[in-house]
């Protein structure tokens, strides 16, 4: 169903108020998110450009370069702006370009926040969000050290990502979960259930992969109407996502100050019920 009444802003835990257009920092690495990217100093410019345009929520992870994405971050925006929110994750080793190895050892776990604390120049991490499951280690032993760093004050709130509902609940019963990052876009709803889970529950869902625009049927039905908004196609995406559910929080990366401008400006372009229906 979609959100009636919209609300540019969601209320991340009890206190975090975010801006629900943020932005993902995945892009700002190397082919196959592998190192730096080829222009850190335009990086640079890309996140500074993203926080001056009003954008207060950035996500990043651990295995993002490894470990450069973070750097990047803090050396771009340290020390943070009051309100700036960073999400980071941790659960993937990093092999190579392209290469992605699970691993939800816990005292694998332990050094990936130590590791984010540090490379991200904090004292205690926003969000800090379990990249995925780890299907050979039960999830209890992966979130007992991500237990320990909020007891420790070195973690503030714990999301997971791309998990159903039955894995939620689970992650539930070691420490209270206040997000899910999972694949969904206009063309992608397979996680539509845990969307309106997650909306009941009061917990932040954070879509990645959010441009994408689906078969060509959809695309043709989203050019129709990006031109009644005098808007790109990508900008509909993005607003499909935000009418989609008040708990949405849309974080489109990007290496383009152009695109950068262009995704901040769909948070005005607002779809009728209709528009939002048709797709």
């Amino acid at each position: 169903m979609p959100a009636t009444n919209f609300k540019p802003t969601l209320l991340l835990g009890n206190d975090l108020e975010v801006n629900r257009l943020g932005y993902g920092g995945m892009q700002l690495t190397g082919p196959g998110v592998w190192g730096d990217p080829e222009d850190r100093e335009n990086a640079k410019r890309i996140l500074r450009a993203a926080v001056a345009g009003g954008v207060n929520f950035i996500d990043t992870a651990d295995a993002y370069g490894p470990n450069t994405n973070e750097i990047l971050i803090a050396d771009a925006l340290s020390p943070y702006p009051k309100g700036l929110v960073i999400a980071t994750k941790g659960g993937f080793m990093r092999t190579g370009p392209g290469h992605w190895i699970t691993n939800g050892k816990p005292e694998y776990i332990h050094q990936a926040i130590e590791g984010s604390l540090k490379r991200l120049k904090v004292p205690c991490i926003d969000l800090w969000q379990l990249h995925r499951i780890d299907g050979k280690i039960p999830v209890e032993e992966t979130l007992a050290p991500v237990a320990d760093a909020v007891r420790a004050g070195k973690i503030k709130y714990v999301g997971l990502s791309e998990v159903g509902i039955a894995q939620i609940e689970r992650a539930e019963k070691v420490l209270p979960i206040v997000s899910v990052q999972n694949i969904y876009n206009v063309g992608e709803r397979k996680w539509d259930e845990v969307v309106d889970y997650t909306a009941r529950r009061n917990m932040a869902f954070i879509p990645w992969y959010p441009l994408a625009s689906g078969p060509g049927k959809l695309t043709d039905k989203m050019q129709l109407i990006a031109q009644k908004h005098k808007a790109t196609t990508a900008q509909i995406a993005l607003a499909w996502l935000l009418h989609r559910s008040p708990n949405i929080v849309v974080i489109p990366g990007t290496k383009s100050l152009e695109h950068l401008h262009e995704n901040i400006e769909a948070a005005k372009v607002v779809l009728s019920d209709a528009e939002f229906n048709e797709l």
